[in-house]
């Protein structure tokens, strides 16, 4: 039964009134239902929790792989234990009794015996041909994603949902396929359009498969279009809200991506293996960098993420509170998921409880307007997508992470830009630009770059950055040489044994790219390093190449030279900026091994090109830095990673660090009202506001501080 369409525009306007719907939502709940929670799980608790936690907007099961609603579509499967209720509907009314926003939750990339048997056109294909039974479900055949079963089932799926369920949205999970498929409509869409077979494997040497991947982004974006379309000739408010996205590594292009939504949501629940405590905060900062001011929120599992997949498993308390604080101190709005409705493990509920309560007490210090970081971190997927996905996060994401790492331990607060944004518009917003191995840049990017150094911007570049065009078509020089002041001498090579680097004495060791390194006449070199020499003479060179030599037996490890004058960093003025450049894999290097003396580098070079920045933290410890304005006051958000589990999770406890001073330059012609902490109860001291800045000290940050400044 299809409601009356006037019926959405008027409960439209109840819920949201006349503006959109999107930035209203702060704080998100999940509930992702399996098959047999209708009937056993509870219904009034669920809510009563969302009115505990204050949630204002939830993402509730509806259809897909399993209906939660008594669908009418043919050979979408009904929960076997509905029987004639309607958990979805039940779970929508609840929401909306509590002025709560809601999107449905379908997931399309798993049907059942009957639905292949009756449709065997929707199940995906290897590549010889046989269909895909489902890696984790055995009753279960995997769908192709790009042809019938998303054009039509799918599109009937959505539809009903929209009809018969006032909701502002559909959220898309595993919406975009698993690999490529050699169903007969993949086959015959695919040659249409490209002239070529598909092809065999994920080969970017093979033309076939980058234009698969071009055909692939095309044919998801017309479902999206499709999809949402259906929707809003229903409701004209809902949209169709694609889980995708993320940084380099994305199967879709960020920028055509973010100019299409209206909202995303980051979905990196949890760390797994060896990852950083600070990876929620960068997954923030690639969604920024693609939506803008546009609102994006941060999914975090309530259960463990490794790769074992433990769905009913509960993080520390720590653990959670870390994460979210990282992805709160970087703009996403927080989204808790909890995979199924019965409760085996009640220990995340108080904690997530304490963070949401924290989030809406200080809400309107939250609704951040703009970031007020001057220095961009450039992400590429154009770099990451000349290698196979198995080998570009060791070859281009590695770089990111390792400089990453060395901007937080440098205290600089910092956004993300994607390669898309390399011009006159979205540079002038910085005062430093860094290219961790950006290895493809256009000539357009090449020629902004240049010009922003010239006008007085700062540039920090690493290894094979410019090498490449924008075709991926490799350059005889680099693009920047001329900027950097190098010229290409060879092929790159590594990966290196034993090789160093012989450091500057004199007064070259006093230069600030050297600070902390005095003391020091040889560090150890990278992995790999692209062969450079000068365009023209250096006025010093504060690094030369000390080239590898047997690392056994241990009585011939000596180096057969023992220095060289080749500059393994480039250090400038240009025009009116100033540009450091290293034509070797320093900051993957880091990534992979965090020697101490590559950081002090990567730290020292991030803070000269930089200059003054807005804020400066100074104190012990590990600490991530953002700050933001508000419509009437700035914060800046103080993330304690301390930890002895920084690098690699859980976090068990928190350790605290003591006293921090801070510095903050004010915005012109604004004057400070109040100043206090929103954690942990403490207040700053010797605070004080003159000549446009604002100094105070914190007496501690136990895992995450605000300093919140109220504006006159």
């Amino acid at each position: 039964m299809y409601r009356d369409p006037d019926f959405f525009s008027q409960e439209a306007r109840r819920v949201v009134g006349n503006a959109p719907w999107f930035d209203r939502p702060m704080r998100w709940a999940q509930l992702t239902l399996v098959e047999n929670d209708p009937g056993r799980y509870n219904l009034a608790e669920w809510l009563d929790y969302f009115d505990q936690i204050h949630a204002d907007a939830a993402c509730l099961s509806a259809g897909g792989c399993v209906a939660y609603y008594p669908t009418q579509v043919p050979w979408h499967h009904r929960s076997v234990y509905m029987g004639d209720s309607d958990p979805f509907g039940e779970l929508v009314a609840g929401c909306r009794a509590r002025d709560m926003l809601v999107i449905a939750r379908t997931d399309p990339h798993a049907i059942g015996d009957d639905a292949a048997e009756a449709h065997p056109e929707w199940v995906a294909l290897d590549v010889n041909g046989k269909p895909r039974r489902h890696w984790a479900a055995p009753d279960q055949w995997v769908t192709c994603a790009l042809g019938p079963h998303a054009e039509q089932q799918m599109t009937a799926i959505h539809r009903e949902i929209v009809s018969l369920y006032y909701i502002e949205g559909i959220f898309g999970n595993r919406w975009s396929g698993h690999g490529i498929c050699y169903c007969a409509y993949c086959q015959d869409a695919f040659r249409a359009v490209s002239g070529m077979a598909l092809p065999t494997a994920a080969d970017p040497a093979d033309p076939a498969y980058t234009a698969w991947l071009r055909w692939r982004e095309d044919r998801l974006f017309a479902l999206w279009d499709l999809w949402d379309r259906v929707m809003q000739e229903v409701n004209r408010n809902s949209r169709y809200i694609p889980n995708t996205g993320g940084g380099a590594l994305s199967s879709l292009n960020m920028a055509r991506t973010g100019a299409r939504s209206d909202i995303l949501f980051a979905d990196r629940q949890a760390r797994s293996g060896h990852s950083p405590l600070w990876l929620a905060g960068k997954n923030g900062k690639e969604y920024r960098a693609a939506l803008g001011s546009k609102p994006a929120g941060g999914i975090f599992s309530v259960g463990v993420e490794e790769r074992y997949r433990w769905k009913d498993s509960v993080q520390s308390p720590a653990e959670i509170r870390l994460w979210v604080a990282e992805a709160t101190a970087h703009g996403l709005r927080p989204w808790f998921t909890k995979f199924g409705g019965v409760h085996h493990d009640r220990r995340w509920l108080e904690p997530v409880r304490r963070i949401y309560d924290w989030h809406y007490r200080h809400e309107a210090y939250l609704r951040n307007t703009q970031s007020l970081a001057r220095v961009a971190l450039v992400y590429s997927q154009r770099t990451a997508g000349m290698y196979a996905p198995s080998v570009a996060r060791a070859r281009v994401e590695a770089a990111a992470m390792g400089m990453y790492q060395a901007l937080i331990e440098a205290r600089i607060p910092f956004d993300m830009l994607h390669e898309a944004q390399l011009d006159r518009e979205h540079l002038s917003g910085y005062q430093a630009v860094i290219l961790p191995n950006i290895a493809v840049l256009s000539d357009e990017a090449c020629q902004a770059l240049t010009d922003y150094v010239h006008a007085g911007g700062g540039l920090l570049a690493t290894h094979e950055t410019s090498l490449y065009d924008d075709t991926g078509n490799k350059r005889p020089n680099l693009g920047l040489g001329a900027l950097f002041g190098a010229a290409v001498t060879g092929e790159t090579q590594g990966p290196m044994q034993n090789a160093y680097l012989h450091v500057a004495a004199g007064g070259a060791a006093t230069h600030p790219v050297l600070k902390g390194l005095e003391e020091a006449q040889r560090l150890i070199h990278g992995v790999h390093r692209l062969p450079t020499e000068p365009v023209s003479p250096l006025d010093t060179s504060l690094l030369t190449w000390v080239p590898t030599y047997p690392d056994l037996p241990m009585e011939q490890v000596y180096p057969r030279v023992e220095r060289t004058d080749v500059p393994e960093v480039y250090v400038r003025h240009v025009g009116q900026g100033r540009v450091v450049y290293f034509p070797w894999d320093i900051d993957r290097t880091y990534d992979e091994i965090l020697n101490e003396d590559h950081g002090t580098l990567l730290r020292n070079a991030a803070s000269w090109v930089a200059g003054d920045l807005p804020v400066s933290v100074l104190g012990q410890g590990l600490v991530d830095v953002s700050i933001w304005r508000q419509k009437d006051s700035l914060t800046v958000h103080l993330v304690n990673l301390t930890n002895p589990r920084a690098q690699q999770g859980p976090v068990r406890e928190i350790y605290p660090v003591g006293e921090q001073l801070v510095r903050i330059a004010l915005p012109a012609g604004v004057q400070v009202r109040k100043v206090q902490l929103l954690c942990d109860g403490d207040e700053p001291a010797n605070v004080c506001s003159e000549a446009g800045q604002l100094r105070l000290s914190l007496p501690r940050i136990r895992e995450h501080q605000v300093i919140a400044v109220d504006l006159a």
